[in-house]
């Protein structure tokens, strides 16, 4: 209707100044909503159903894939694939992306298609859980390997959904096995809580075999424009190691992010981040727009920074992880893989936090270097430059 009245207007000059008007109403400051009271107890005195205000709906797509939406009243909205690792696809904030996502996609898990081929981009794609890193054929067993292993093409089962209280929950169950191989069980839970911006995720992995098994696991946590841009800073309170000659020009510049580069080569940065109390935080921030990300390191000391700020394909990978993706060959070698002993158990936490506010994202910047000032470096890290 706007887009209509403003074309009129420029045909006509009875109805310029009704278009400029409007023109002055719709312009970006005015965009900031007043909120309404969306505490517990009114919304449940205005509706028996809390489902109008949090909630995880099922749907399928045309390909057959299964997809959960889920949203609260913070202004968070994003899409769960059951058929893609139960990882995160689309993820917006007050209609803001937060994610970069793939031309067609999300697309269906396929074994014979290339890991590449199938990368959705995506707020979360989950990289394991027996290998993470590039293709390789194992030194021991001769084994070829795809880039990044399996997760992300496991099929979920047992999804449900339960609302208590203030409380979203999605729980489901997916399993990486084969026939005289690996027997592992993942169960997955997410949790959002009412009118709160944050989305945690609980993975807990368990051997369920009968001889050790590879664990690695890696959380590709994807992030796109406007979120990350030109001026855009990742704040970690960390030691910092190039990946390869690739990475080491860049290394005095980790932390920035510039404006879209044609032909951009792909830069990767190990952090060895400090903790406290196990837990540790980094944080993309801009002016306007801001993402922690906490986790508990007791299974996933390392954190890798990925920076890809190519033209067209502008996304960043901030990805804990029990692991670095180097693959379980280099992993072996340097005596950094992890065997998960038979009915063995690895719990898993990541947390995300979005915010807008000035006073919000300094809070968050204050956290890392409160942690910077006071934490420990990560134990079991292994890597040196």
């Amino acid at each position: 209707m706007f887009s209509r009245n403003i074309a009129i207007a420029r045909e006509t000059e009875v109805c310029l100044p009704f278009a400029l008007s409007l023109a002055h109403v719709f312009t970006p400051s005015s965009w900031e909503i007043s909120m309404p009271d969306l505490s517990s107890e009114t919304l449940r005195a205005h509706s028996v159903n809390p489902r109008q205000f949090i909630d995880a709906m099922p749907s399928t797509l045309a390909d057959g894939q299964r997809i959960l939406h889920v949203y609260n009243t913070s202004g968070l909205h994003f899409t769960i694939l059951p058929d893609r690792g139960m990882d995160i696809f689309t993820a917006h904030y007050n209609g803001l992306p937060l994610t970069w996502i793939s031309q067609n996609a999300p697309h269906s898990p396929d074994y014979g298609s290339a890991w590449l081929r199938q990368f959705n981009g995506g707020l979360l794609t989950t990289c394991g859980y027996t290998h993470v890193g590039p293709p390789e054929r194992d030194t021991l067993t001769g084994e070829q390997r795809d880039l990044h292993g399996n997760a992300t093409r496991l099929k979920a089962t047992d999804v449900a959904v339960t609302v208590t209280d203030n409380t979203l929950t999605i729980r489901a169950l997916m399993s990486e096995n084969r026939l005289f191989g690996e027997q592992l069980q993942i169960e997955r839970v997410y949790r959002l809580t009412l009118g709160v911006p944050t989305i945690t995720i609980e993975d807990t992995v368990t051997n369920k075999g009968d001889m050790p098994c590879p664990l690695m696991v890696l959380y590709h946590f994807n992030v796109g424009y406007p979120l990350v841009r030109g001026g855009t800073q990742l704040h970690a309170s960390s030691n910092v190691l190039p990946r390869d000659a690739a990475a080491q020009p860049g290394l005095s510049d980790w932390m920035n992010y510039h404006a879209p580069e044609v032909g951009y080569a792909e830069q990767v940065f190990y952090h060895q981040c400090k903790t406290h109390n196990g837990d540790t935080q980094v944080v993309l921030a801009n002016d306007d727009l801001a993402l922690a990300l906490s986790w508990d390191t007791t299974h996933s000391p390392y954190f890798t920074q990925w920076k890809n700020t190519r033209q067209g394909v502008y996304v960043s990978g901030i990805e804990p992880g029990n692991c670095v993706p180097e693959g379980q060959n280099s992993a072996r070698q340097h005596e950094r893989l992890i065997m998960l002993q038979p009915n063995e158990t690895h719990h898993f936490r990541n947390t995300l936090t979005v915010a807008h506010q000035p006073e919000q994202i300094a809070a968050m910047k204050q956290n890392v270097q409160t942690l910077n000032e006071t934490g420990v470096l990560v134990e079991r890290f292994g890597i040196t430059a």
